[in-house]
Parts: C-alpha cells; structure tokens; sequence
C-alpha cells in the first residue's frame, strides 16, 4: 500500500559511501544505523528489501505518531543534513495529509527544536536539506511522523546523510544533485553533464571538479530556444538558518555566445534581487566567479540564463561553493543590523540628536501604581520627547539613527507609548532620510492607539540610496502636548511580514496563538483565561498585552474568584538535564487587593512542588521581567499559580513565557539595577 515512489534519481545516494556513512546517515539497507524508534509512540518499520523505513495506517491511526531518534550527534563545523522522504495521502481525504517534522535536542535543553516540517504529498522521493550551524554541544535528531486520515496514508524514510558544509554548496558528482531543482520549460532547461554523457548538439567540456570526461556539472543549451529571452533557472535548496560569506562557483561560456548569465536571489516571499551578473563574453575556459552573499532569513540562489536565440551557445556551472569569510574583492565589511538596534539599557548606542536643547532624554523610573517602567524589564531605562515642558508651539524632537546601506530590505520594529495629548495623530512619527539630508519621506506615523500602554510597530522598507531612519516628535500647540516614550528599537534585514515560517521554540509562548502547550487541571471562571486588551475590573490588570500592546496574555479575573482562591497553569512536562535553566517571564501586578504570584517546580513521580519564586501584593502598573535560574536532572514541569487577594481589584496577569538553557546572564544586571538608582537619573513624573 506504500507509494515505492522513483528511486531511480536517488540510488546513489546509498551506493556512494554506503559502507562508510557519516554520522547522522542512513541507507536504510540493513538497519537503521543507530536511529532508534521511541517505544512510548509507533514504531518505524524498516523495509524487507531494504531501502527505506516507513509507518502506515496499516499499523497506526490517523493522529498517531512515530519517533525515531538517533544516537549523540556533534557537529563542531558547519554541516548539511539531507533528508529524503515521501509522503503519501489518500485519495479519499486529501486535504487531511500526514506530517513529517524534524527537531533538533540539544544536551542541556529541556525542550526539542523544530528544524523542519513538511505535509505535501508526493507520489515520488523529496529531498529535504537543512543547514546545521557549528556548535560544539552534544545533539540528537528527532524525526517525527503524524499520520493523517485514511487507510492508505503513509510517511517513509529513503535516507538520512549528514556532510560538513553548507548545503548550498554542490559538484553535482552525486545523482541527488545536492537538493538543486530545475524549474522547468519544455525549451531549455539545466541537465547534468559529463560522465561520458553525449545529449547535446553541443560540445560541452569537461568538469571542474576532476578535469576529465567522468566528473559531472550543470549545463544549459540554447540549441532548441523558441522565443526571444527564454529563460533556464537552477535552483538552490532554501537556507535554514542564518549565513553570510563568500559565494564561489565555476562557469564557462560558449564562445560568442548570445545570452545573459545571471544570479539572484529569492526569499520565502518570492522577492528576487541579483547580486550577480557575468559581464564579461566567454573563453571556453572555466572562471572562477565570488560572490559577496548574505541570508539572514531563509532564501534560496537562482542561476538563471536568459537566451535571445537559438544561438546562445551553452553555459555550464560546477563547484559551488561557500566561505563564511568574505571574498577577497570585498573592501568593505558587511552591515550587521543590530548596530541599528537599541533597548537603551546602558546609552543612546549608534542613535544621536542634531540639535542641543530637549529632545528625546534617557530616563528610568521607578514603577508603582502610577509611573509606567521601560518596555524591556519594567525597571530599565528608555527614551522620553519631553513634549510636555516644550513653550513653543511646532516644536520637534528628532532622533537619528545609524546608517543604513542602501538596496537592502529592512524590518523596523519599535515600542512607544504616549501620554497626554488630546490629539494623537502625528505626535511620533517615522522618516527616511537620505543621506544628504535634502530627501525625507514620512514611513509611518501613530494614528489612534491606548494611551500609556507600550505599543509596537513594524514598518518593512527599502531604499537605493543609504538612509538614516529619524523618529520625530511634534508637540503641535502649547496647549496640546504630552510625553512620547520610545523603547526596544530593533532593525533586521528582510520583511516584516515575510510568510510564516516555524513556529517558535517550544521553549517559548507569547500566547499570540494559542496557549501553547500549556495546560489546566480544570477549566472554569477561576481559571487562567486567554484575552487581549483590558480586563474588565477597573483599577487592576493590564491594558494591554507586553507582546505587541494589542496583542494576548494569560490572567486570572479575580471578579469570578473568591478571597484564597488558586488557578494553576502546568508547562508541558520538560526533559532533564544537567546545567542550570534560565526562565524569563513578564507578570502585570496591578491593583489595590492583589494576591499572590507563585512559581513551583514539580518533578515528575513527585508529590510536592517546590517554590522558585514569589510576589505578593500590587507590584507596578507596568509589566515587569521575571528572571528564575534553576537545576533539575529530571523530568519536570513548571508551575505558575495565582492567588486571588481580599478584593475583585486582585487581576494577575503573565505573558511573554521562555525557557533557555544555561544561567540567567542578566541576573546580576537585573539585581543592580533594582537596588537602586544613580543620581543623575531623570524621573518623570506622569
């Protein structure tokens, strides 16, 4: 019942270096090569003639999982684990697919990472490749099937191969050809040459790699071009994690030849942007050609060659290649985005005023029921445009940023609050200024939002020119003025609202989507409740939630409770292990009954809980950070319980939940910074 699928374009796969496979590689011809099947789910079978690994509703229902989990991994240099897979559905509900997910479990974290995951079904074998970042941790892989609805789904194994180097890297030696793809056009399209091959008119040459007839590379004809800028386009597998460096491959052109030889690159959003063109006519010879290349966010490379006749010649490519440091013609060091970025905790960083006088002040206060603290711990510093003490009418506050090359994307996200105007509109808004400082254009400006909750932004741009971005405060009349607050500036290179991706670490939950894998014992009124925007009771609980201001966050409405009354919110059970844990959380405390705040540790097999950390009683009308450091070898989980307190203005609310392996890092800075405050500090009365 199993889809066998074409074998054909990925037999080699076990034929080279089947005796001697990597580690973390699987032919699956005799065993399962130290991947485990885990005995609390489904077991995976290993095919009678070889070849692969599978589990099917033959054995399993729809829902029902199958794990299998490979022995201690370690990869101290960058490496590439190739995935090929197939999952068939059935013909009766199609739309309900299996899944097949991969993690990654690192040593000393409780929680496994979400590599990869995919539901598409395919009547033939998928290559999945998935770059693994140097690390000199211990880590398994996990890999994760669901079976869907119907009698005839199934998910099957054909190989797991696990290389140092980058998976954008080929030499097309190997029949896979490294995940690369061709995106096809009855006229022209990549084929693989060499190894005696003879399917062209043309006379192709010998590959790079070994110099002789029997090595391979890409190549692409224009001998059956139809129309006038056909196009051939070979692509990379997707990048799975961050990279920047050199990008090198070898080409050659026909002599006089007719067609244009580009590279680019495309995101998940389908954005292309060239980064590389051949401008020089061909030799007949192989040229090296280096390519400065960064992919902060998923994106895959394009080779593309656009023919204008039948008269083009061919163009062949071999060894890709990729370095980490830069290519030898850079002359300048690449932008890193968080030079634009600021939380403000010890100075302005790379932000600066053009002018003396008051304009935006660093500030700290201390938080209580009626001063709202920083966005990023509630006890921090952050930036004021003392608009409320400005006379004179049309005055404005701008507050540069660092510069910013140009013909890149950018992701600008931000927090501010406002305080006091009668009028909102256009109290804080955002330019781009050229770098001359003749051209500026308005990117976003606040409308209408809550006053006094700290709100986010997100404005996605891109200019050819370097920019500065400027935040701008106006205080529009003497009359209408207020206090503008600005915290958490953050800059990425990509868009904002590029398509979802991965969802986050286990380890953490801002409850924007759901409530995670969190649990209740019970589910009543005096439970843990999912909401956005205030809490009904006036004078206690938060306005908004700390993700995004308008976002979700978890309480308890003391209103449907009684004095004394406990709701407890489990964490999905978290695994063992050795080194310290880091918790962070954010807890909102407001209101004159205000109960207790208790987080507990409970080890599985245990009857008693024990206590890692206590609030009791009204704490500020901000949203303040929680950091826990804690040990446990054992299997455990976190416990939060609230208490309501002697009057329904007793709201506790919690958001922006995560679990990190290793100490608290910032422990030491946090008790510092809540002992006490240095003298030249402004505070700001609201």
């Amino acid at each position: 019942m199993l889809l066998r699928g074409v074998l054909l374009a990925v037999q080699a796969l076990q034929l080279a270096g089947a005796l001697d496979l990597p580690a973390g590689s699987c032919a699956f011809e005799e065993n399962t090569c130290g991947f485990d099947s885990v005995l609390q789910f489904q077991p995976w079978f290993l095919n009678e003639e070889g070849h692969y690994i599978y589990v099917d509703t033959s054995f399993a229902k729809q829902g029902e999982k199958a794990v299998l989990l490979s022995s201690d991994l370690q990869a101290e240099e960058w490496s590439c684990l190739r995935l090929v897979y197939q999952i068939t559905a059935s013909s009766r509900f199609p739309s309900d697919t299996s899944r097949l997910n991969l993690y990654v479990r690192f040593e000393d974290e409780s929680f496994d990472r979400l590599l990869w995951s995919a539901k598409e079904p395919s009547d033939s074998w998928l290559i999945a490749s998935l770059d693994l970042q140097n690390s000199s941790k211990k880590f398994k892989i996990l890999i994760e099937g669901v079976l869907g609805q119907g009698n005839t789904a199934s998910i099957a194994l054909f190989e797991i191969k696990m290389t140092t180097g980058y998976c954008i890297e080929c030499d097309f030696e190997e029949n896979h050809l490294c995940g690369f793809v061709n995106r096809w056009n009855p006229n022209v399209n990549w084929f693989v040459g060499g190894g005696n091959i003879r399917n062209s008119p043309s006379i192709l040459p010998q590959d790079h790699t070994f110099k002789n007839e029997l090595g391979h590379y890409m190549y692409v004809d224009s001998v059956y071009v139809k129309h006038f800028q056909e196009v051939a386009q070979l692509i990379s597998p997707m990048t799975t994690a961050p990279m920047s460096g050199c990008l090198s491959f070898y080409y050659q052109l026909q002599q006089g030849n007719d067609n244009i030889f580009s590279l680019y690159t495309r995101d998940g959003a389908g954005l292309y942007e060239e980064i590389w063109k051949m401008d020089k006519p061909g030799n007949g010879v192989w040229n090296l050609a280096e390519v400065e290349f960064s992919a902060p966010y998923p994106m895959e490379v394009i080779f593309e060659v656009a023919f204008n006749g039948p008269k083009g010649g061919y163009v062949a490519l071999d060894d890709i290649s990729f370095s980490p440091v830069h290519c030898q013609n850079q002359t300048e060091l690449p932008f890193s985005a968080m030079e634009a970025s600021c939380n403000f905790e010890e100075d302005l960083c790379n932000f600066y005023q053009d002018k003396e006088g008051p304009g935006w002040t660093r500030v700290k206060v201390k938080p209580n029921m009626y001063r709202a603290g920083d966005h990023t711990s509630g006890i921090g510093y952050y930036l004021l445009a003392n608009t409320k003490f400005t006379s004179q009418p049309g005055y404005i506050g701008r507050l540069y940023g660092p510069s910013l090359p140009g013909n890149l994307q950018y992701c600008l996200r931000f927090y501010y609050a406002i305080y006091g105007f009668l009028k909102m509109s256009d109290t804080l808004a955002v330019y781009i200024f050229e770098e001359n400082h003749v051209v500026q254009e308005k990117i976003w400006s606040v409308l209408e939002s809550p006053r006094g909750v700290w709100m986010q932004a997100e404005i996605t741009f891109k200019k050819p020119m370097p920019t500065k971005v400027v935040f701008m405060s106006l205080c529009k009349s003497f009359w209408d003025c207020g206090l503008v607050a600005l915290d958490d500036i953050t800059v990425q290179l990509g868009s904002c609202s590029s398509p979802e991706g991965l969802p986050p670490p286990p380890g953490e939950c801002t409850f924007e989507q759901d409530e995670c894998a969190f649990t209740q014992e019970r589910r009543n009124r005096s439970s843990w409740h999912r909401r956005r925007g205030e809490t009904p009771t006036s004078y206690t609980g938060p306005k908004g939630d700390h993700t995004t201001g308008v976002g979700y966050y978890m309480y308890i409405e003391a209103s449907h409770m009684v004095y004394g009354q406990k709701a407890h919110l489990l964490s999905w059970p978290l695994r063992g292990v050795t080194g310290k844990h880091c918790l962070t959380f954010f807890y909102h405390m407001y209101g004159a009954g205000t109960g207790l705040l208790s987080v507990y540790l409970k080890r599985a097999g245990d009857s008693e809980e024990s206590l890692l950390w206590r609030r009791r009683g009204e704490q500020s009308i901000s949203w303040l950070r929680a950091l826990i450091e804690y040990s446990c070898e054992s299997q455990h989980q976190v416990i939060f319980e609230a208490i309501r307190g002697v009057s329904i203005r007793s709201d506790i609310a919690i958001d922006d939940v995560k679990f990190q392996a290793g100490p608290c890092s910032e422990m030491e800075d946090m008790t510092q910074q809540s002992s006490g405050y240095s003298e030249d500090l402004n505070e700001i009365e609201f």
